[in-house]
């Protein structure tokens, strides 16, 4: 018992000393990886320009997984642009997760609370859509640390208090580009009435246990992300692709990944500039303004 004891205690100090050694590239700001609070660029009407006839699916967009985890240390932190300014950055699919009690959803990435709630995020996106009316946003929501499995209740009274039903996209169906202007679409990863897409039906990948940073580990994690890429290229482009780059362990948090990952990710995709190509949805953690302009930059 005490061996075991002193496994897991050795694993959780090696965890601790590889973000500590990461913590020495905190306000980086590359085109690839940027933890710092501001983005170098921004790109808050990129979606102005895309035909309307286009289906939302035939869009490439930038996004973020676990959106709202700015807090906790470096084994939950996954960004470091507040709402707002990856809205303006050009970022259009948010994850989002809410632990709900006693009818509150507050946002968590695992048990790391993020400071606000359900309505901050709805308030954000509601303000950036008024002011940006050709744009869409995406967002996945989820439990998160609780297990209710009853969210809908309350994911539908936030609604009506910080934002209003009209915002919703309500169907199923796909819409075309200018059919989602203006609207948040709910790719609904809980049970309940539809308020928007499934998020099951999308043609998802989300290897996200990296257990460690090992190369092949992180080879492993890359192959799984440029697979899909190519698959989301040439596919069905009725059906939406959402391709997670990031991933995470105790013993590779999510910004030491990223850190090798996104400029695989940056490489790869401007070995395709100047073409028009479909990768769908990138979801990253900390990505560089560079990089979250070249994937909006396949849409032209």
């Amino acid at each position: 018992m005490e061996g075991t004891r002193g496994h897991i205690l050795q694993i959780m100090v090696m965890g601790v000393l590889l973000g500590t050694a990461f913590s020495g590239y905190r306000a980086v700001q590359t085109p690839d990886y940027d933890d710092t609070s501001t983005p170098e660029i921004l790109n808050p009407s990129w979606m102005a320009t895309i035909p309307d006839v286009y289906s939302l699916s035939d869009v490439t967009m930038p996004g973020t997984h676990n959106t709202m985890a700015l807090y906790g240390g470096s084994l939950s932190e996954c960004n470091s642009w507040s709402l707002a300014f990856q809205l303006r950055a050009g970022i259009r699919f948010l994850d989002i997760r809410v632990r709900h009690a006693r009818g509150n959803l507050t946002l968590h990435h695992g048990i790391s609370y993020q400071y606000a709630h359900f309505g901050d995020v709805l308030m954000d996106v509601v303000a950036f859509l008024r002011e940006y009316p050709s744009e869409t946003v995406l967002m996945r929501l989820k439990e998160e640390l609780s297990n209710t499995q009853n969210i809908y209740g309350a994911v539908v009274r936030y609604i009506n208090e910080y934002a209003y039903w009209d915002l919703l996209w309500h169907s199923r169906e796909m819409p075309s580009m200018g059919e989602a202007r203006g609207k948040l679409i709910v790719l609904q990863d809980f049970a309940g009435s539809d308020l928007g897409i499934l998020y099951n039906s999308l043609d998802i990948a989300d290897d996200w246990k990296v257990s460690s940073l090992q190369p092949e580990e992180v080879e492993k994690k890359w192959s799984s992300v440029s697979t899909h890429l190519e698959a989301a290229a040439v596919c069905n482009k009725k059906r939406m692709f959402l391709t997670y780059s990031s991933g995470a362990s105790i013993l590779a948090h999510p910004n030491s990944l990223a850190w090798l990952i996104n400029p695989r990710l940056y490489e790869y995709l401007t070995g395709y500039v100047g073409e028009r190509k479909r990768f769908g949805i990138v979801a990253m953690d900390f990505p560089g303004a560079k990089l979250v302009q070249t994937i909006i930059g396949f849409n032209y």
